[in-house]
């Protein structure tokens, strides 16, 4: 079964749709390996910061399923289509990893290509899968996010009020 990584944001009443996306995460996929809470300011906009954060879980759907079942939850949380991409969010999932699948099908592109120019992306991946290797560079992700360049990054692992 191919393991698979999402990315999760919000910076729209973060401290209820983080929770609620990862409890539908749980429901949709069965156990998570969730990463720490990192806390982010906005990217390329003016906004309150973000809650972002990666998780892992193996399953049986094939791409195309998971795709969906990602949008669904996105869409129960009030997150529609026609934002721009640089704004604000009640929920943001994007699909990082299926595996080690190289994909470019129509918007779905794996591995996601703004893994390796993100942070908030890279840094919880790194801690959760730290030897796992880029399906297209082929270096782990530990070794990615240590020669990341960190220089005026605005990201603080954190420990949110619903943490346990």
């Amino acid at each position: 079964m191919p393991e698979v990584f999402v990315s999760i944001g919000s910076n729209i009443d973060r401290d209820r749709h983080i929770p609620s996306a990862l409890a539908a995460l749980r429901d949709a996929f069965g156990t998570l390996r969730v990463s720490s809470v990192y806390e982010t300011a906005a990217v390329g906009f003016e906004g309150d910061p973000f809650y972002n954060l990666v998780v892992g879980f193996t399953t049986e759907l094939p791409l195309a399923d998971v795709a969906r079942a990602l949008a669904r939850i996105e869409a129960d949380h009030g997150r529609t289509r026609e934002s721009r991409k640089f704004s604000a969010r009640t929920l943001d999932l994007d699909l990082l990893l299926y595996g080690d699948a190289v994909v470019s099908e129509g918007k779905l592109k794996l591995p996601r290509k703004e893994l390796t120019e993100y942070a908030f992306m890279l840094e919880p991946l790194a801690e959760i899968a730290p030897d796992l290797k880029h399906p297209v560079l082929g270096v782990s992700f530990r070794e990615l996010w240590d020669h990341y360049d960190k220089t005026g990054l605005r990201q603080a692992r954190i420990r949110p009020p619903w943490h346990s």
